[in-house]
């Protein structure tokens, strides 16, 4: 009989790298990311801030850069590539910088 311990499969899965700040810049970030605007056809980074759990992609489009299709209420309705796929991801301003 085997006793292994059951595998957790939660959305901030092996990511104990990817998701944390520096101790530097530890606590909440600047009000001027939340307000942030872009427009449509604009190109951005989703770069994840840990710290604002709203509006947070999945941890696997951390580093990359979609274009701007819509707007969905405060978030942004990104187009990604994945490989061949081409992905629609929602995230808040929070997560994005402009590239």
């Amino acid at each position: 009989m085997d006793m292994n311990m059951a595998k957790s499969h939660g959305e901030r899965r092996k990511t104990r790298h990817k998701l944390k700040k520096p101790s530097r810049k530890r606590g909440l970030s600047a009000i001027s990311k939340a307000i942030q605007e872009f427009e449509m056809g604009d190109m951005a980074h989703i770069i994840i801030d840990p710290s604002i759990h709203k509006g947070m992609p999945n941890p696997k489009f951390h580093g990359r850069t979609g274009k701007v299709t819509a707007r969905r209420g405060r978030a942004y309705l990104l187009s990604v590539r994945d490989g061949n796929a081409t992905k629609e991801v929602i995230v808040h301003p929070q997560h994005l910088s402009p590239q």
